[in-house]
């Protein structure tokens, strides 16, 4: 791109007289046509990356169409990666660059990486209809962070940037600040409460209730739903309300570490419990378990969607062997190309609880998540949270009550979806069949060889991209080996850097290996 003179616009500040037209003769729908014109215009460099596109009233009328025939091309573009935008800024050329396949990665022919501080390119992601994340913030958060491969030691060198592809983490930088300086307003101008309700705020519970309904298809009341601070404080409570020192509890192997940790601390035996492609497997569960923690949604780490027959099977084990059933609905909100599934406490509200949590589709910041029981059990709950001083925090409640009654997290919701579903196309597209679990939620398989996992995560450590392993998340010697990767953290161009990096490293283990 031609440099600058210093009394010209930045190539981002530009308008583009876009060459495209339609024809209201043709059988093609006029989005359609407009979606075509702009693919061919941006892949023959007639609109280059980082130009800006006009807004979709002025190109409707500059087309003499509807704005709402901008409004579907522009959105059809930019969930392929064509173009990103930000609220009140405008719509741009995404970053064309094309990852070369891993064969024909050599030093200074993969993507470009800018400097920090540049106004444009893959640095600089823009999530459209929302705010623009700071540029390289991932980088930026991670340079003084300790890691290893273990989770110990000094932080990795790096260059340009650090990619973190580890889970667990969501995006954050892409929010509507209009909608959330409303909710936490309003939340700060009610009093402080005087006795906090164990069970929670009740018009949060009767907003979460309308919201699990709309987003899950589970039909629950308020009088089901105690307002937790996220999954590990819901855990909790349900240990220390229905567990004995000795019980048996269950945890999928490999698994969520803190589910471990919680039931252990309140003086349970973990049993794990083995997984495969679609989950845990039934028929190995033993019949004495008091507990069993589960993942149908999204199996972590191994990504599986626990089948219908299954659920019908566990639940029957769960009846038979006197068994609470603890469904994490883990990344259930983010599902790809799949239809959903029911929700094991839809199936059976008697023998099911429901933990979730708003950290991995809000943000971690705002502590708030739920658990949905039977209500005697929920009152036993109560108790136990009586007991114990626990609460959540009130405004908090409010702010988050506020979001959901106006609609602002089914719109987040919306546009995150939409978000994390190029990042995780574009890992299936460098990666192709390596990639397991890619169907939902916001981290995908790769499994290796055992001997392999740990020259792969140095090496793409000294690259600057950071990897998590199944390892870290067995109970006992590992029995799956390979990479887990989270596309929650990391833009855009930085998951397409990461992953070129990636499949570079991983043909050179299948040459040697």
């Amino acid at each position: 791109m031609p440099s600058v003179s210093p009394a010209d616009p930045p190539v981002s500040a530009r308008l583009v007289d876009l060459p495209v037209h339609v024809d209201r003769e043709l059988p093609v729908p006029l989005s359609t046509q407009l979606g075509d014109h702009l693919r061919a215009a941006m892949r023959d460099g007639t609109l280059k990356s980082g130009e800006r596109l006009p807004s979709t009233r002025a190109l409707a009328r500059q087309l003499a169409v509807s704005r709402t025939v901008v409004t579907e091309a522009y959105q059809q573009l930019y969930a392929e990666g064509w173009i990103e935008g930000r609220h009140g800024s405008g719509t741009y050329v995404a970053d064309l660059t094309v990852p070369a396949p891993p064969g024909a990665v050599t030093p200074g022919s993969g993507p470009r990486v800018p400097r920090p501080g540049s106004g444009h390119g893959p640095g600089r992601e823009r999530g459209y209809g929302g705010a623009a994340p700071e540029e390289n913030g991932a980088a930026r958060c991670e340079r003084d962070v300790p890691w290893r491969a273990d989770g110990r030691g000094a932080a990795p060198p790096y260059g340009e940037e650090i990619i973190n592809l580890r889970p667990g983490q969501p995006w954050v930088k892409d929010y509507d600040e209009a909608a959330w300086r409303r909710a936490w307003r309003q939340a700060a101008e009610l009093p402080p409460g005087e006795d906090p309700d164990p069970y929670g705020l009740p018009r949060l519970r009767e907003a979460l209730a309308g919201h699990l309904r709309r987003s899950r298809g589970v039909l629950v009341g308020p009088e089901n739903i105690m307002i937790t601070r996220g999954t590990g404080n819901g855990l909790d409570l349900v240990a220390a309300t229905v567990l004995r020192p000795g019980d048996r509890a269950g945890v999928e192997e490999p698994g969520y570490r803190v589910a471990r940790n919680v039931f252990a601390a309140r003086g349970a035996e973990i049993v794990p419990c083995p997984v495969d492609g679609d989950g845990v497997l039934v028929d190995d569960l033993p019949d004495d378990l008091r507990v069993l923690y589960t993942t149908p949604a999204h199996q972590y780490p191994l990504g599986g969607r626990l089948p219908i027959p299954r659920r019908e099977r566990l639940l029957a084990w769960a009846r038979r062997a006197g068994a609470l059933v603890v469904e994490d609905d883990y990344d259930a909100e983010f599902r790809y190309d799949v239809a959903p599934l029911p929700a094991l406490y839809g199936l059976d509200p008697g023998r099911v609880i429901l933990v979730g949590t708003l950290s991995k589709s809000l943000s971690p910041d705002v502590g708030v998540g739920w658990l949905v029981a039977a209500p005697d059990l929920l009152d036993a709950v109560a108790r136990t949270r009586h007991i114990l001083a626990d609460r959540t925090s009130g405004p908090a409640q409010q702010a988050v009550s506020v979001l959901i009654e106006r609609g602002d997290l089914d719109r987040h919701l919306r546009r995150m979806r939409l978000e994390y579903a190029r990042r995780r196309a574009a890992i299936v597209e460098v990666l192709g069949s390596r990639v397991m679990g890619d169907t939902a939620g916001l981290h995908v398989m790769v499994e290796l060889p055992e001997h392999a996992v740990p020259a792969v995560v140095e090496a793409a450590r000294a690259r600057g991209v950071l990897l998590d392993t199944t390892a870290r998340h067995h109970h006992g010697p590992p029995r799956r080996h390979g990479l887990v990767l989270g596309y929650g953290s990391a833009s855009l161009s930085q998951v397409r850097r990461g992953v070129v990096i990636l499949a570079e490293l991983l043909g050179q283990v299948e040459v040697t290996g």
